[in-house]
């Protein structure tokens, strides 16, 4: 039974030479390091650091690329293809991209990563021992990322989307810090994988930070009136909602909470570009 395992670094030891490559071996073990996958001659009894995968044909081979990620070491990979239904290859620096499996990334394929977005990932095995890319638990974040300092707050922030569902999406950022953006602080659901910009509004006691993707509330106000008056043109100049309207209604329709829909409805009522009227508001 062959023990070299997949998806580590080895030190190996050149056996001989064949004319697809060097077979490998350590401890009675073989592998084989194709021409493509080094980029230099190598000699008989040479010593050499190799990263060990399996081939196509399952066989297990070797490279003298080495990767950032490996077993139980994790960082960024970017994404090169994406395959409903199967899931997402990630690039970790190997001539062979590795599958992120769909049951690791969001039940809606709609916030799936794209191609170009990166994801936080290590390398593990299926229950075939086939090597997979693993994306970072809550409690691996938790040990990776750094304490943010209270000076953050009120400042512009970037990251990408670890993980992202209903109630809100978790960010690490450029600065390696992990930050939280609640539902009510997103237009709409961003991707994981995705890389987003936002401000700081607190910061917490455990180092983590809370993000806003909205607007400051002045620029916001504008936003918001100016999707108030697009649903008003594409509904024929009227629309069932005030400032008397479900608060969920409000934000199922216009992905906005409803004190933000009222300070809108407010800006457009005093600039006489809409009234209401039995509970609808209309265009004038």
């Amino acid at each position: 039974m062959n023990t070299l395992a997949t998806g580590t670094v080895e030190i190996m030891t050149v056996s001989r030479k064949i004319d697809t490559g060097y077979v490998l071996v350590k401890d009675g073990h073989e592998a084989l390091l194709h021409h493509n996958e080094t980029e230099s001659e190598l000699e008989t009894e040479q010593q050499i650091e190799v990263f060990l995968y399996n081939d196509k044909k399952g066989n297990i081979a070797a490279t003298t690329k080495l990767p950032t990620i490996q077993m139980d070491v994790y960082d960024w990979a970017e994404v090169v293809e994406v395959v409903p239904r199967l899931g997402a290859f990630v690039s970790i620096g190997t001539s062979k991209d590795m599958l992120v499996s769909k049951d690791d990334l969001p039940l809606f394929e709609t916030v799936w990563p794209k191609q170009g977005d990166k994801l936080f990932v290590t390398l593990g095995r299926d229950q075939k021992g086939k090597l997979l890319a693993i994306p970072a638990t809550e409690g691996i974040v938790a040990r990776e990322v750094d304490a943010a300092p209270e000076e953050l707050l009120n400042k512009k922030v970037s990251g990408t989307v670890y993980l992202t569902d209903k109630e809100g999406s978790a960010i690490i950022t450029t600065d390696n810090h992990r930050g939280f953006i609640h539902h009510s602080e997103r237009k709409s659901e961003p991707r994981i994988g995705e890389f987003v910009e936002g401000r700081v509004i607190d910061v917490k006691d455990d180092g983590s930070i809370n993000v806003s993707l909205r607007p400051l509330k002045q620029d916001s106000i504008d936003l918001d009136a100016e999707a108030i008056l697009h649903h008003l043109e594409v509904n024929g100049g009227v629309i069932p909602f005030s400032d008397k309207s479900d608060p969920e209604d409000i934000r199922g329709t216009f992905q906005m909470s409803k004190a933000a829909f009222k300070r809108a409805l407010g800006r457009l009522l005093k600039e006489g570009k809409i009234e209401q009227r039995d509970g609808n508001t209309y265009s004038k």
